[in-house]
Protein backbone atom coordinates (compact mmCIF):
# COMPACT_ATOMS: atom_id res chain seq x y z
CA UNK A 1 0.00 0.00 0.00
CA UNK A 2 1.53 3.53 -0.55
CA UNK A 3 1.70 5.82 2.68
CA UNK A 4 -0.49 8.79 2.04
CA UNK A 5 1.36 10.78 4.14
CA UNK A 6 -0.12 13.40 7.26
CA UNK A 7 -3.42 14.25 6.88
CA UNK A 8 -2.70 17.50 6.55
CA UNK A 9 -0.86 17.61 3.00
CA UNK A 10 -4.23 17.21 1.60
CA UNK A 11 -4.91 21.13 1.57
CA UNK A 12 -2.80 22.27 -1.02
CA UNK A 13 -4.63 19.90 -3.34
CA UNK A 14 -7.99 20.75 -2.13
CA UNK A 15 -7.39 24.56 -2.41
CA UNK A 16 -6.28 24.14 -5.95
CA UNK A 17 -9.43 22.27 -6.70
CA UNK A 18 -11.33 25.36 -5.29
CA UNK A 19 -9.40 27.54 -7.27
CA UNK A 20 -10.28 26.02 -10.23
CA UNK A 21 -14.03 26.84 -9.96
CA UNK A 22 -14.37 30.11 -11.57
CA UNK A 23 -16.73 31.64 -8.67
CA UNK A 24 -15.35 35.33 -9.37
CA UNK A 25 -18.24 37.66 -9.18
CA UNK A 26 -20.45 38.26 -12.02
CA UNK A 27 -18.96 34.92 -12.97
CA UNK A 28 -21.05 31.58 -13.45
CA UNK A 29 -19.53 29.68 -10.81
CA UNK A 30 -21.16 29.87 -6.99
CA UNK A 31 -23.43 27.52 -7.44
CA UNK A 32 -21.08 25.02 -9.11
CA UNK A 33 -18.96 25.54 -5.88
CA UNK A 34 -21.81 25.14 -3.37
CA UNK A 35 -22.36 21.91 -5.50
CA UNK A 36 -19.14 21.08 -4.62
CA UNK A 37 -18.80 21.51 -1.54
CA UNK A 38 -22.24 20.27 -0.28
CA UNK A 39 -22.05 17.04 -2.42
CA UNK A 40 -18.35 16.63 0.03
CA UNK A 41 -19.78 17.17 3.08
CA UNK A 42 -22.85 14.60 2.39
CA UNK A 43 -20.19 12.03 1.11
CA UNK A 44 -18.88 11.81 4.93
CA UNK A 45 -22.94 12.11 6.51
CA UNK A 46 -23.55 15.40 6.65
CA UNK A 47 -26.95 17.13 5.70
CA UNK A 48 -25.80 20.53 4.31
CA UNK A 49 -28.76 23.17 3.28
CA UNK A 50 -28.04 25.15 -0.35
CA UNK A 51 -30.44 28.28 -0.76
CA UNK A 52 -30.07 31.09 -2.78
CA UNK A 53 -30.62 34.48 -3.02
CA UNK A 54 -30.64 34.76 -6.58
CA UNK A 55 -30.86 31.99 -9.31
CA UNK A 56 -26.72 31.33 -9.05
CA UNK A 57 -25.84 33.30 -6.12
CA UNK A 58 -25.49 30.12 -3.50
CA UNK A 59 -24.92 29.39 0.01
CA UNK A 60 -24.56 26.11 2.07
CA UNK A 61 -24.67 25.42 5.73
CA UNK A 62 -23.90 22.26 7.30
CA UNK A 63 -24.68 21.34 11.28
CA UNK A 64 -21.69 18.90 12.44
CA UNK A 65 -21.99 17.41 15.95
CA UNK A 66 -19.87 17.48 18.69
CA UNK A 67 -18.52 15.60 21.16
CA UNK A 68 -20.34 17.79 24.23
CA UNK A 69 -23.86 18.39 22.64
CA UNK A 70 -24.87 20.79 25.74
CA UNK A 71 -22.11 23.15 24.21
CA UNK A 72 -23.58 25.81 21.71
CA UNK A 73 -22.41 25.63 18.22
CA UNK A 74 -19.48 27.68 17.16
CA UNK A 75 -20.21 29.32 13.57
CA UNK A 76 -17.04 28.86 11.18
CA UNK A 77 -18.26 31.18 7.74
CA UNK A 78 -16.25 31.42 4.95
CA UNK A 79 -16.96 32.58 1.46
CA UNK A 80 -16.81 30.89 -1.92
CA UNK A 81 -16.54 34.02 -4.22
CA UNK A 82 -13.75 35.73 -5.12
CA UNK A 83 -13.29 39.31 -6.94
CA UNK A 84 -12.30 39.24 -10.70
CA UNK A 85 -8.79 38.99 -11.88
CA UNK A 86 -7.46 40.08 -14.92
CA UNK A 87 -4.74 37.43 -16.47
CA UNK A 88 -3.18 39.22 -18.99
CA UNK A 89 -1.65 40.90 -15.44
CA UNK A 90 -0.53 37.11 -13.75
CA UNK A 91 2.91 35.09 -14.00
CA UNK A 92 0.19 32.44 -14.19
CA UNK A 93 -3.79 31.74 -15.12
CA UNK A 94 -5.70 33.30 -11.94
CA UNK A 95 -7.80 29.91 -12.53
CA UNK A 96 -5.23 27.05 -12.52
CA UNK A 97 -4.71 26.74 -9.15
CA UNK A 98 -1.18 26.11 -9.86
CA UNK A 99 0.91 24.57 -7.31
CA UNK A 100 4.57 25.37 -7.73
CA UNK A 101 7.80 25.83 -5.47
CA UNK A 102 5.75 25.39 -2.58
CA UNK A 103 3.10 27.69 -3.01
CA UNK A 104 -0.60 27.72 -4.24
CA UNK A 105 -1.28 29.95 -6.95
CA UNK A 106 -4.58 31.41 -7.73
CA UNK A 107 -7.30 33.70 -7.07
CA UNK A 108 -8.88 32.69 -3.79
CA UNK A 109 -5.60 31.73 -2.62
CA UNK A 110 -5.72 33.50 0.46
CA UNK A 111 -8.99 35.71 -0.02
CA UNK A 112 -10.35 33.26 0.97
CA UNK A 113 -10.14 29.40 -0.28
CA UNK A 114 -7.92 28.88 2.03
CA UNK A 115 -9.66 28.82 4.96
CA UNK A 116 -12.50 27.02 2.91
CA UNK A 117 -9.97 23.84 2.12
CA UNK A 118 -8.39 24.25 5.57
CA UNK A 119 -11.97 24.02 7.18
CA UNK A 120 -12.92 21.13 4.77
CA UNK A 121 -9.82 18.95 5.37
CA UNK A 122 -9.82 19.17 9.34
CA UNK A 123 -13.74 18.57 9.29
CA UNK A 124 -14.17 15.33 6.72
CA UNK A 125 -11.32 14.07 8.42
CA UNK A 126 -13.00 14.16 12.11
CA UNK A 127 -16.12 13.28 10.44
CA UNK A 128 -14.58 9.65 8.62
CA UNK A 129 -12.37 8.95 11.89
CA UNK A 130 -15.37 9.76 14.19
CA UNK A 131 -13.00 12.49 16.52
CA UNK A 132 -15.58 14.79 16.95
CA UNK A 133 -15.09 18.79 17.52
CA UNK A 134 -15.24 19.65 21.19
CA UNK A 135 -18.76 21.31 20.93
CA UNK A 136 -21.07 21.35 17.51
CA UNK A 137 -20.49 23.60 14.34
CA UNK A 138 -22.61 25.24 11.64
CA UNK A 139 -20.13 25.57 9.18
CA UNK A 140 -21.40 28.46 6.46
CA UNK A 141 -20.03 28.83 2.87
CA UNK A 142 -21.18 32.28 1.69
CA UNK A 143 -22.37 33.75 -1.47
CA UNK A 144 -21.57 37.37 -2.35
CA UNK A 145 -19.10 38.86 0.29
CA UNK A 146 -16.88 40.89 -2.04
CA UNK A 147 -19.81 42.31 -3.11
CA UNK A 148 -20.53 43.26 0.35
CA UNK A 149 -22.93 40.13 1.17
CA UNK A 150 -25.66 41.51 0.13
CA UNK A 151 -26.99 38.37 -1.91
CA UNK A 152 -24.80 36.32 0.86
CA UNK A 153 -24.39 36.80 4.55
CA UNK A 154 -26.84 39.32 4.62
CA UNK A 155 -29.77 38.02 2.79
CA UNK A 156 -29.09 34.63 4.76
CA UNK A 157 -29.45 36.41 8.30
CA UNK A 158 -33.08 38.09 7.47
CA UNK A 159 -34.28 35.28 5.37
CA UNK A 160 -33.06 31.90 7.18
CA UNK A 161 -31.73 32.82 11.09
CA UNK A 162 -32.86 29.10 11.66
CA UNK A 163 -29.66 28.10 10.30
CA UNK A 164 -27.75 29.53 13.17
CA UNK A 165 -29.69 28.78 15.82
CA UNK A 166 -27.97 28.56 18.80
CA UNK A 167 -24.67 30.03 17.61
CA UNK A 168 -23.28 32.70 19.96
CA UNK A 169 -19.44 32.69 18.66
CA UNK A 170 -17.87 32.26 15.15
CA UNK A 171 -14.46 32.44 13.61
CA UNK A 172 -13.52 33.31 9.99
CA UNK A 173 -11.55 35.60 7.74
CA UNK A 174 -9.68 38.17 8.69
CA UNK A 175 -7.12 37.68 11.71
CA UNK A 176 -4.84 35.29 12.54
CA UNK A 177 -1.76 35.48 10.56
CA UNK A 178 1.80 35.49 11.76
CA UNK A 179 3.54 39.40 12.45
CA UNK A 180 7.18 38.91 12.70
CA UNK A 181 8.07 41.08 15.64
CA UNK A 182 12.00 42.67 16.87
CA UNK A 183 13.70 40.13 18.96
CA UNK A 184 12.81 37.27 17.26
CA UNK A 185 9.39 37.37 18.40
CA UNK A 186 6.11 36.80 16.44
CA UNK A 187 2.41 37.73 17.26
CA UNK A 188 -1.24 37.08 15.14
CA UNK A 189 -3.29 39.37 15.24
CA UNK A 190 -7.13 38.12 16.24
CA UNK A 191 -9.83 40.68 14.64
CA UNK A 192 -12.14 41.63 17.29
CA UNK A 193 -13.43 44.93 15.64
CA UNK A 194 -13.75 45.86 12.19
CA UNK A 195 -14.49 49.34 10.60
CA UNK A 196 -18.44 50.00 8.98
CA UNK A 197 -17.86 50.87 5.12
CA UNK A 198 -20.21 53.41 3.61
CA UNK A 199 -20.61 54.29 -0.37
CA UNK A 200 -20.68 58.01 -0.78
CA UNK A 201 -21.67 60.07 -3.89
CA UNK A 202 -19.69 63.60 -4.35
CA UNK A 203 -21.67 66.37 -6.86
CA UNK A 204 -20.73 69.31 -7.71
CA UNK A 205 -23.41 71.21 -10.07
CA UNK A 206 -23.47 74.57 -12.08
CA UNK A 207 -24.46 75.65 -15.49
CA UNK A 208 -23.13 74.36 -18.26
CA UNK A 209 -20.87 76.15 -20.09
CA UNK A 210 -18.67 76.73 -23.42
CA UNK A 211 -14.86 75.49 -22.89
CA UNK A 212 -13.54 78.73 -23.84
CA UNK A 213 -14.97 80.78 -21.23
CA UNK A 214 -13.29 81.81 -18.06
CA UNK A 215 -15.64 80.06 -15.20
CA UNK A 216 -14.07 79.30 -11.74
CA UNK A 217 -17.18 77.43 -10.96
CA UNK A 218 -16.79 74.14 -13.55
CA UNK A 219 -18.18 71.38 -11.46
CA UNK A 220 -15.16 69.29 -12.54
CA UNK A 221 -12.54 72.00 -10.30
CA UNK A 222 -15.23 72.17 -7.36
CA UNK A 223 -15.21 68.47 -7.07
CA UNK A 224 -10.93 67.70 -8.31
CA UNK A 225 -10.30 70.55 -4.96
CA UNK A 226 -12.74 68.90 -2.59
CA UNK A 227 -11.63 65.17 -3.51
CA UNK A 228 -8.03 66.50 -3.11
CA UNK A 229 -8.55 67.21 0.41
CA UNK A 230 -9.32 63.51 1.29
CA UNK A 231 -5.99 63.39 2.76
CA UNK A 232 -4.92 61.29 5.65
CA UNK A 233 -4.11 64.23 8.09
CA UNK A 234 -7.83 65.55 7.69
CA UNK A 235 -8.99 62.63 9.72
CA UNK A 236 -7.61 63.02 13.01
CA UNK A 237 -6.14 59.68 15.18
CA UNK A 238 -8.64 57.54 17.02
CA UNK A 239 -6.58 55.00 19.02
CA UNK A 240 -9.02 52.28 20.03
CA UNK A 241 -8.36 49.78 22.07
CA UNK A 242 -8.20 46.90 19.25
CA UNK A 243 -5.27 48.37 18.10
CA UNK A 244 -3.56 49.93 21.14
CA UNK A 245 -3.37 46.09 21.91
CA UNK A 246 -1.40 45.15 19.40
CA UNK A 247 0.73 48.40 19.48
CA UNK A 248 1.71 47.45 23.01
CA UNK A 249 2.57 44.14 21.78
CA UNK A 250 4.95 45.47 19.25
CA UNK A 251 6.42 48.22 21.68
CA UNK A 252 7.13 45.62 24.47
CA UNK A 253 8.79 43.26 21.83
CA UNK A 254 11.64 45.83 21.10
CA UNK A 255 12.11 47.14 24.04
CA UNK A 256 10.41 50.86 23.82
CA UNK A 257 7.86 52.50 25.52
CA UNK A 258 4.27 52.76 23.39
CA UNK A 259 3.27 56.39 23.47
CA UNK A 260 -0.80 56.28 23.71
CA UNK A 261 -0.73 60.39 22.61
CA UNK A 262 1.09 59.50 19.31
CA UNK A 263 0.46 55.79 18.18
CA UNK A 264 1.81 56.38 14.91
CA UNK A 265 5.41 56.49 16.23
CA UNK A 266 4.84 52.57 16.44
CA UNK A 267 3.50 51.63 13.69
CA UNK A 268 6.88 51.05 12.60
CA UNK A 269 7.73 48.12 14.46
CA UNK A 270 4.35 46.28 12.87
CA UNK A 271 6.80 46.16 9.57
CA UNK A 272 4.32 44.89 6.79
CA UNK A 273 1.35 44.98 9.12
CA UNK A 274 1.82 48.81 9.70
CA UNK A 275 -0.63 49.75 6.55
CA UNK A 276 -3.44 47.91 8.03
CA UNK A 277 -2.48 49.31 11.39
CA UNK A 278 -2.02 52.68 10.47
CA UNK A 279 -5.84 52.34 8.56
CA UNK A 280 -7.52 51.21 12.09
CA UNK A 281 -5.92 54.53 13.41
CA UNK A 282 -8.72 57.01 11.55
CA UNK A 283 -11.70 56.97 9.23
CA UNK A 284 -11.10 57.11 5.71
CA UNK A 285 -12.38 57.90 2.46
CA UNK A 286 -11.06 57.61 -1.53
CA UNK A 287 -12.12 58.23 -4.65
CA UNK A 288 -12.93 55.50 -6.44
CA UNK A 289 -15.21 56.17 -9.39
CA UNK A 290 -15.68 59.44 -11.43
CA UNK A 291 -17.75 60.65 -14.46
CA UNK A 292 -18.28 63.96 -15.86
CA UNK A 293 -19.03 65.62 -18.95
CA UNK A 294 -20.02 64.44 -22.74
CA UNK A 295 -17.95 66.89 -25.21
CA UNK A 296 -14.31 68.48 -25.05
CA UNK A 297 -15.37 71.57 -25.82
CA UNK A 298 -18.31 71.50 -23.20
CA UNK A 299 -17.92 72.79 -19.12
CA UNK A 300 -20.43 69.93 -17.99
CA UNK A 301 -23.14 71.24 -15.58
CA UNK A 302 -22.31 68.21 -12.72
CA UNK A 303 -19.29 66.08 -12.05
CA UNK A 304 -19.95 62.64 -9.21
CA UNK A 305 -17.72 60.57 -7.86
CA UNK A 306 -18.45 58.01 -5.32
CA UNK A 307 -16.44 57.01 -2.02
CA UNK A 308 -15.11 54.30 -0.56
CA UNK A 309 -15.36 55.22 3.15
CA UNK A 310 -14.40 53.06 6.32
CA UNK A 311 -15.38 54.40 9.68
CA UNK A 312 -14.70 53.50 13.41
CA UNK A 313 -17.51 51.13 14.43
CA UNK A 314 -20.23 52.85 16.64
CA UNK A 315 -18.78 56.48 14.94
CA UNK A 316 -21.09 57.50 12.16
CA UNK A 317 -22.11 60.37 12.73
CA UNK A 318 -18.04 61.39 14.30
CA UNK A 319 -16.74 60.36 10.50
CA UNK A 320 -19.34 62.33 8.53
CA UNK A 321 -18.60 65.30 10.60
CA UNK A 322 -14.84 64.70 9.72
CA UNK A 323 -15.76 63.95 5.98
CA UNK A 324 -17.72 67.07 5.64
CA UNK A 325 -14.94 69.26 6.98
CA UNK A 326 -12.94 68.25 4.51
CA UNK A 327 -14.82 68.26 1.33
CA UNK A 328 -16.10 71.61 1.97
CA UNK A 329 -19.85 73.46 1.41
CA UNK A 330 -19.30 73.59 -2.60
CA UNK A 331 -20.35 70.14 -2.89
CA UNK A 332 -23.50 67.70 -2.49
CA UNK A 333 -22.62 64.85 -0.59
CA UNK A 334 -25.70 61.47 -0.30
CA UNK A 335 -25.34 58.38 0.92
CA UNK A 336 -25.47 55.16 -1.24
CA UNK A 337 -24.98 52.04 1.06
CA UNK A 338 -23.78 51.14 4.45
CA UNK A 339 -22.87 48.53 7.17
CA UNK A 340 -22.04 48.97 10.52
CA UNK A 341 -18.81 47.33 10.53
CA UNK A 342 -17.71 44.96 13.73
CA UNK A 343 -18.51 46.06 17.35
CA UNK A 344 -16.67 44.18 20.33
CA UNK A 345 -18.90 42.68 22.76
CA UNK A 346 -18.23 43.91 26.17
CA UNK A 347 -19.23 40.38 27.68
CA UNK A 348 -18.57 37.18 25.81
CA UNK A 349 -16.55 34.60 24.74
CA UNK A 350 -13.41 36.45 24.20
CA UNK A 351 -11.15 35.54 27.15
CA UNK A 352 -12.10 32.15 26.60
CA UNK A 353 -11.81 32.30 22.74
CA UNK A 354 -8.44 34.27 22.52
CA UNK A 355 -7.02 31.14 25.54
CA UNK A 356 -7.76 28.45 23.12
CA UNK A 357 -6.83 30.38 19.77
CA UNK A 358 -3.31 31.12 21.90
CA UNK A 359 -2.83 27.45 23.10
CA UNK A 360 -3.48 26.10 19.49
CA UNK A 361 -0.81 28.02 18.07
CA UNK A 362 1.49 27.54 20.24
CA UNK A 363 1.06 23.39 19.79
CA UNK A 364 2.63 24.49 16.34
CA UNK A 365 4.53 27.69 16.58
CA UNK A 366 6.26 27.78 20.10
CA UNK A 367 7.33 31.61 20.21
CA UNK A 368 3.50 32.25 19.18
CA UNK A 369 1.48 34.95 21.10
CA UNK A 370 -1.73 37.15 19.90
CA UNK A 371 -3.27 40.93 20.17
CA UNK A 372 -6.45 41.94 19.32
CA UNK A 373 -6.75 44.19 16.10
CA UNK A 374 -9.35 46.29 14.18
CA UNK A 375 -9.82 45.02 10.69
CA UNK A 376 -9.79 48.02 8.02
CA UNK A 377 -11.37 46.01 5.57
CA UNK A 378 -14.87 43.92 5.83
CA UNK A 379 -16.08 40.80 6.42
CA UNK A 380 -19.81 38.70 6.40
CA UNK A 381 -19.17 39.30 10.26
CA UNK A 382 -20.95 42.52 10.40
CA UNK A 383 -24.19 40.85 8.89
CA UNK A 384 -23.53 37.63 11.78
CA UNK A 385 -23.58 40.20 15.03
CA UNK A 386 -27.33 41.19 13.95
CA UNK A 387 -28.21 37.48 15.42
CA UNK A 388 -25.68 38.62 18.51
CA UNK A 389 -23.28 35.70 17.40
CA UNK A 390 -19.73 37.19 18.93
CA UNK A 391 -17.39 37.19 15.70
CA UNK A 392 -13.45 36.91 15.87
CA UNK A 393 -11.08 37.02 12.46
CA UNK A 394 -9.44 33.54 13.23
CA UNK A 395 -7.46 31.48 9.95
CA UNK A 396 -3.97 30.94 11.20
CA UNK A 397 -1.31 31.11 8.72
CA UNK A 398 2.38 31.07 9.74
CA UNK A 399 3.83 32.99 6.85
CA UNK A 400 7.46 33.62 5.73
CA UNK A 401 9.07 36.62 7.04
CA UNK A 402 8.87 39.51 4.72
CA UNK A 403 6.24 38.33 3.07
CA UNK A 404 3.56 41.37 2.55
CA UNK A 405 0.33 39.11 3.20
CA UNK A 406 -2.25 42.10 2.53
CA UNK A 407 -0.42 43.18 -0.89
CA UNK A 408 -2.10 39.69 -1.79
CA UNK A 409 -5.35 39.95 -1.22
CA UNK A 410 -7.65 41.23 -4.71
CA UNK A 411 -4.07 41.80 -5.75
CA UNK A 412 -1.85 40.22 -8.46
CA UNK A 413 -0.56 37.07 -8.79
CA UNK A 414 -2.10 35.79 -5.44
CA UNK A 415 -0.54 33.18 -3.83
CA UNK A 416 -0.41 30.97 -0.06
CA UNK A 417 2.89 28.98 1.12
CA UNK A 418 1.68 25.55 0.86
CA UNK A 419 3.68 25.18 4.58
CA UNK A 420 1.26 27.57 5.67
CA UNK A 421 -2.02 26.00 4.44
CA UNK A 422 -0.68 22.67 6.46
CA UNK A 423 0.14 24.99 9.20
CA UNK A 424 -3.67 25.93 9.46
CA UNK A 425 -4.74 22.84 9.09
CA UNK A 426 -3.12 21.42 12.55
CA UNK A 427 -4.12 24.66 14.42
CA UNK A 428 -7.55 24.40 13.12
CA UNK A 429 -7.76 21.23 14.47
CA UNK A 430 -6.06 21.61 18.12
CA UNK A 431 -8.44 24.67 18.62
CA UNK A 432 -11.52 22.48 17.62
CA UNK A 433 -10.28 20.48 20.78
CA UNK A 434 -9.70 23.13 22.81
CA UNK A 435 -12.71 25.78 22.84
Amino acid sequence: MVDPGPWWEGVAPLLSDLIRLDTQIGGPGERTAAEWVAGRLTDDGLSPVLIESEPGRSTVVARVPGADPTLDPLLIHMHLDVVPAQAANWSVPPLSGEIADGWVWGRGAVDMKNMVATVLTVVRRRLRTGHLPRRPLVLAFFADEENAGVLGAEWAVATHPELFEGCRTAIGEGGGWSVPLAGGQRVYPLHVAEKGWAAMSVTATAPPAHASRVYDDNPLRVLSEALGRLTHDRFPIHLTTQIEGLLRVAAEAAGTTFDPADPEASLHLLGTEAANGAAALRHTAHATRLRAGVQSNVIPGDAWAELDCRYLPGRWDEFLGELHAALGDRVQVRELARTDGLTPMTAGAGPAFFAAATQALRSQDAIASVAPIMLSGGTDATHLQRLGIECFGFNPVLLPEGLDFWSLFHGVDERVPVSSLEFSARVLDDFLDRF
